[in-house]
């Protein structure tokens, strides 16, 4: 049976990369009937940031991605958290050192660094210097005694090691190419190599699929298991998606994006922005400075407050952007492979029954955002009503919008009359004005300038206050027959009726069909938006 598995580290939030390997693990388990696990990496406890674990379980259950063993369902191989497996680590840690395949080492950092640095003035790959005796534990002990740290080193085999990749093939790697390596860390957790090594024979992971960037890390992954007698997983290493730079998509872009819009602003009151993140003054100033990065909370916290637009990176930046799962899912499995055919817009079923592990590419796939809101639209336009409406409510609760104070009929209105919306969040922003006081209404300049200051725009929307003032009965067709007639007795195009009427309510040139949103709105607040704006701009005239 195939067994797969995706295990994040959870030092930051589901990038999107990382969605694209669990992506990838799950259709081939789903398709050849296996099993998916997901196993979360939290040894680098440094790291670790504290909303990260829980993001992750909720953006691959947005996605749609489950899982058959692991965090919040269990499983024979449990536990899924490698933080409650140091017991384990450690056995097989000391079998390798009983066995003489792992070493002691009490090197300071600071010995390490003089080391690499001569083998770099030498112009050679630094390859740790493996002692003729191996320490016992008695050398642990006096190491300790002296405040040395002690680390593990793994034995690496003297010869050269081929990875069959089941993407590029047998790729061989000289035995020069790599020295002994940590194992276990100073402070007694195994470093990723040796725990991802351990769970996956012990959890019987049969097939690896991961980014190209770990291509590097298996030939240490199968020395690991040739010394400790573990079968070797099926590795299929996938293609980098880049973008539209041509650089790879990095978590650290919306950190980057938020530290140059600081500096761009020397006049911020720290203390003010700090406090919007929840952090520290110091803790600001240390990430300005580029020494640490805040967790995605605190950034995202920070981006609003100063009105910066960071780039989405994250699963969670996709959703808060109105971005649906099917959509996501969708774009997601055509970076790096193809259905063989010309199919692009495939629901997630349609994914499983297609997907096939020997389509794979190696060529970089391109991120294309314009292709992202083309396949959003379309899905949101296939979607189910009733699923689509939850969706809208989340991303409303989760961005905290004024039209979260909609019932759901009049939401299932504004997902109707918005047809043809690209995401979400267009929706959201297209319909707030009808949420808003009347006295909140913020005017566009650009609008006033192109749509009332000209062509008579106040005259017009004059003439429309008085039409809709004497309009019975209030409906959506009466408006539109007035609106319609006055525009044609004033052998004008609709749009100039229409346009400076939208310009009143909303404050801007943009909202759903003006009919909809003129019923929606109600006559009262209507007609109570029209004389604030006549008395906001007849001013000299």
């Amino acid at each position: 049976m195939v067994v797969t598995r995706f295990a994040p580290s959870p030092t930051g939030y589901l990038h999107i990369g990382g969605a694209r390997t669990a992506l990838f693990n799950w259709l081939y388990a789903r398709k050849t009937a296996g099993q998916f696990i997901l196993r979360i990496e939290d040894t680098d406890v440094k790291r670790n940031t504290p909303t990260a674990v829980k993001q992750v379980i909720a953006d691959l259950r947005w996605l749609g991605i489950d899982w058959d063993q692991g965090p919040e369902i269990g499983g024979p191989a449990g536990p899924y958290l490698q933080s409650q497996r140091k017991h384990i680590y450690d056995e097989y840690i000391n079998r390798l050192i009983n066995d003489r395949k792992a070493y002691y080492c009490f090197d300071t950092p600071d010995e390490l660094k003089a080391m690499r640095d001569t083998a770099a003035a030498q112009k050679q790959n630094f390859r740790y210097p493996r002692p003729e005796t191996f320490p016992d534990r008695q050398d642990v002990k006096k190491a300790l005694d002296e405040g040395r740290e002690v680390t593990v080193r793994s034995v690496m085999p003297e010869t050269e090691i081929t990875v069959n990749d089941l993407i590029r093939g047998p790729v061989t790697f000289g035995a020069d190419e790599f020295g002994d390596f940590i194992i276990q860390k100073s402070d007694g957790f195994p470093t990723y190599h040796f725990a991802c090594v351990v769970d996956d024979e012990l959890m019987a992971v049969t097939d690896i699929i991961r980014g190209q960037e770990h291509l590097m890390n298996t030939p240490c992954h199968q020395a690991l298991q040739d010394a400790l007698g573990f079968r070797r997983p099926r590795y299929a290493h996938m293609s980098v998606t880049v973008s539209q730079g041509g650089g790879k998509l990095s978590k650290r872009e919306r950190a980057k994006t938020l530290r140059d819009a600081i500096k761009a602003r020397p006049d911020i009151d720290r203390n003010k922005l700090a406090a919007a993140g929840n952090i520290t003054v110091e803790e600001l100033n240390t990430f300005i400075e580029a020494k640490t990065w805040p967790d995605m909370p605190a950034v995202d916290a920070m981006a609003g407050y100063l009105g910066v637009q960071l780039p989405e990176v994250n699963v969670v930046d996709f959703f808060k952007s109105g971005y649906i799962p099917e959509a996501m899912v969708n774009f997601l499995a055509l970076l790096g492979w193809n259905p063989g055919d010309q199919r692009e817009i495939m629901p997630l079923e349609e994914l499983v029954n297609a997907f096939d592990i020997s389509r794979l590419t190696k060529a970089n796939s391109f991120f294309d955002r314009q292709k992202l809101v083309a396949f959003n639209t379309e899905h949101i336009r296939m979607v189910d009503s009733e699923k689509l409406l939850r969706y809208f409510r989340d991303f409303l609760n989760v961005v905290g919008s004024v039209v979260t104070a909609a019932d759901d009929v009049t939401l299932r209105r504004l997902l109707q009359i918005c047809t043809g919306a690209k995401t979400l969040a267009d929706i959201e922003r297209k319909s707030r004005f009808l949420f808003l006081q009347n006295s909140q209404i913020e005017y566009d300049d650009e609008a006033v300038s192109k749509v009332l200051l000209k062509n008579d725009g106040l005259a017009v929307l004059q003439q429309v206050r008085h039409g809709l003032a004497g309009l019975e009965p209030f409906t959506k067709e009466n408006i539109e027959l007035m609106l319609r007639t006055l525009a044609e007795s004033k052998q004008l195009q609709l749009g100039r009726v229409a346009q400076p009427l939208r310009v009143a309510i909303c404050g801007s040139t943009i909202s759903p069909p003006i009919f909809d949103s003129v019923y929606m709105l109600g006559r009262e607040n209507t007609l109570a938006r029209i004389d604030r704006c006549l008395k906001t701009f007849v001013v000299d005239r």
